[in-house]
């Protein structure tokens, strides 16, 4: 308990000489040292430093930095502390061994040395414990700071600051000497020698390299870098934000490398890799662990790779997916390695040699080092991705038209909502008359793919459509349940109305349309460009038996509930588009009691509901299951394997409640009906099997 009485009761105190003094009085002879001392900050200071230079080290305290530089040869220095104990202390402790080191008392924010008199001067956690929030006051004293160090050097000279690089803290340097015309360079101490006197840093450790720089008259020499651990060579920014992200990026990783070592069979960890260049995410990684595995050299660690369109599949998109994952692979550790779409990938090999460094910082410890770890996928290959339209819709947010590779070689059209990128809000299989073709500004390489070529809006998307494939299984699942209604066997010719609420792509009340042949359907959107996205790129076109209102699906019901019951069947396939609800699907107001009673009015007595849900908060579904019940006698639900989509299937006449191993027989009589000679039928689409874990509520 000691120890906790020796931190300031408010960060402004770490300014003030007083608590300094209590802090050094208190703690006595013991050294402390912020961020390490010469041994672990020899490799990025060593470059910086010549056995000649005039070194002015400032905010001292009582660390041996000064006392390893003297004796390492580097004999002038002058250490400078704002507290007179401390200065004391270590001019005592230097006296006999070191006869021409020199320690003063003086506040570095008002120095009394003459202009231009120092080649380095070294900062170990001075500014840290300075700069200790964004406040004005704090941000002032910074600026004073830093006008001391540019007057006190010559030009040539170097500030070199060791920090834990906190945002305000990195921004207000960097952006400081960057506007001052200096050369700013930030070095990544490396993590296995990152530590203060009482124990490793979970953050990782840096040093600023700001060189003053002699201004010329219509010249800019401004220089922004970063050098990460174990580079040669490094990295240039444009921007002091680029710089920034950059630095952000390492402490991430740095922070992810600790918990694993601390706890490495803990739950999923994540980071996203960003590219240099624009700063954009260019990898999303993922950790995952299988306890259950027996560990040997072979199989502590491997690295795999999703390719590019299928990241959003539940195998690599959720985190139960990927221990599954993992658990396939055999291996104790797994890094999935996620592509995103506006970053371009070669190859395999390319990723690879990208990556490899980076990774490998991941590898569990007691991994030999010249164990080759092996780079997994899906056949080896990272897929194809191709963005075919962009746009923003006020509604939608900004939504990208991509075309992906699958399996089997067949190709799918995607609409994504990127406010939600790795959700796929419509989807479609396209044609064999579909050309997909590699960027062809790049000259062709053996197993080489090009990714995210922006392809003209003009190019007509209608003829490529497979209509008679359903992608998404909820989908199916709710075509399926149309067997729920009086005489299945008949409804391919029946004249039944559906309501649709949500178009997306269109693909769920074009397929009705298609099959069921005299169905009439009202299909409610919302958002006008979705009418756009839907007939212009998933083969969607409206006539007389398919009309598309666009209105608030709200509104609309509730415009109808006055009028005579109208509807065979209602479907609801809508997102929230609030991401903070544990239900994506549909938005709350669509569950709640008094419109759900508006919805049972559209519907004929022997009708049927049916809502796809995607709740992951297990009290609120079990709120929304007991509504529907209150309101919906006879409730199905389908749990879609694989997904956390459900279907709920309501009516109101409980005298037509079949148990769930009826509706197989049910089902094969609608599957037998709607499959008729010269049309298309997706072999896959077995309805029985669709229907085969519905279970009454």
């Amino acid at each position: 308990m000691a120890e906790l009485r020796l931190l300031p009761r408010r960060v402004e105190e770490f300014a003030s000489p007083a608590f300094w003094e209590r802090f050094f009085r208190e703690r006595g002879e013991r050294v402390f040292e912020w961020y390490g001392g010469w041994k672990e900050l020899r490799a990025p200071l060593g470059r910086y430093l010549r056995l000649r230079d005039s070194i002015l080290v400032v905010g001292c305290g009582n660390s041996e930095l000064s006392e390893q530089l003297y004796d390492e040869g580097y004999e002038d220095i002058i250490s400078v502390d704002i507290s007179e104990l401390v200065v004391k202390q270590m001019q005592e402790r230097s006296a006999c061994l070191r006869p021409k080191m020199t320690y003063m008392v003086m506040d570095v924010l008002q120095m009394d040395f003459p202009d231009m008199c120092f080649q380095v001067v070294l900062d170990k956690g001075t500014l840290d414990a300075l700069l200790t929030d964004a406040e004005e006051s704090s941000l002032s004293r910074a600026e004073r700071m830093f006008s001391e160090i540019g007057r006190v050097l010559q030009f040539g000279g170097r500030y070199l600051c060791v920090s834990l690089a906190q945002g305000h803290v990195l921004k207000a340097a960097v952006e400081h000497f960057y506007q001052k015309g200096w050369m700013v360079r930030i070095h990544q101490v490396s993590s296995n020698e990152a530590r203060t006197s009482e124990g490793e840093f979970a953050l990782p450790v840096f040093v600023y390299v700001m060189t003053k720089i002699r201004p010329v008259t219509g010249s800019s020499l401004c220089i922004l870098e970063l050098c990460a651990e174990a580079q040669d060579k490094p990295a240039r920014f444009n921007s002091t934000q680029q710089l920034i992200e950059a630095v952000k990026e390492r402490q991430q990783y740095g922070l992810l490398r600790n918990q694993l070592s601390r706890n490495p069979t803990a739950g999923t960890i994540s980071l996203d890799l960003c590219n240099e260049e624009t700063s954009q995410v260019r990898y999303s990684l993922h950790v995952v662990h299988n306890p259950t595995v027996k560990v040997s050299h072979d199989n502590q660690f491997a690295i795999f790779i999703i390719p590019q369109g299928r990241e959003t599949e539940w195998l690599f998109g959720t985190e139960e997916g990927r221990k599954q994952l993992a658990a396939s692979a055999g291996f104790w550790r797994l890094v999935t390695v996620g592509l995103h779409r506006d970053q371009q990938y070669e190859d395999m090999g390319t990723i690879q040699a990208e990556l490899s460094k980076k990774v490998m910082e991941l590898a569990p410890p007691g991994l030999p080092a010249q164990q080759q770890v092996p780079f997994l996928s899906v056949g080896g290959d990272i897929g194809i991705r191709t963005i075919r339209h962009r746009a923003t819709s006020p509604c939608s947010g900004e939504y990208v038209i991509e075309d992906v590779k699958g399996d089997d070689a067949c190709y799918f059209r995607r609409l994504i909502f990127l406010s939600n990128r790795n959700v796929i809000q419509s989807e479609a299989r396209l044609s064999s008359r579909t050309s997909h073709k590699g960027n062809k500004k790049h000259k062709k390489k053996k197993n080489t793919v090009s990714s995210c070529q922006i392809e003209p809006t003009s190019v007509s998307a209608s003829p490529s459509i497979d209509k008679s494939y359903l992608c998404c299984a909820h989908h199916r699942a709710m075509v399926a349940g149309l067997c729920l209604l009086k005489n299945p066997e008949c409804l391919r010719e029946a004249q039944i109305h559906v309501l649709v609420i949500g178009l997306g792509g269109g693909s769920l009340p074009l397929f009705i349309h298609d099959y069921f042949l005299q169905c009439c359907i009202d299909v409610v959107e919302i958002d006008p460009a979705m009418l756009e996205v839907a007939t212009h790129w998933f083969g969607f076109f409206p006539g007389d038996r398919l009309k598309v209102h666009i209105a608030d699906g709200l509104a609309y019901v509730a415009s109808l509930a006055t009028k005579a019951a109208s509807y065979d069947a209602v479907m609801f396939d809508v997102d929230s588009k609030d991401s903070t609800l544990g239900m994506s699907c549909p938005p709350p107001a669509f569950v709640e009691k008094s419109f759900l009673q508006k919805v049972r009015c559209l519907l004929k007595k022997e009708g049927i509901f049916i809502l796809n849900l995607v709740c992951r908060d297990s009290l609120l579904r079990d709120d929304v299951l007991a509504t529907l019940k209150e309101i919906f006698p006879l409730l199905y639900t389908h749990k879609i394997e694989g997904e956390v989509n459900e279907i709920l299937f309501c009516q109101q006449q409980t005298r037509h409640k079949r148990p769930p191993v009826e509706l197989r027989d049910t089902a094969e009589v609608l599957e037998k009906a709607l499959r008729q000679p010269g049309q298309a039928w997706d072999s896959t689409y077995i309805l029985a099997d669709v229907l085969e874990a519905v279970k009454l509520v």
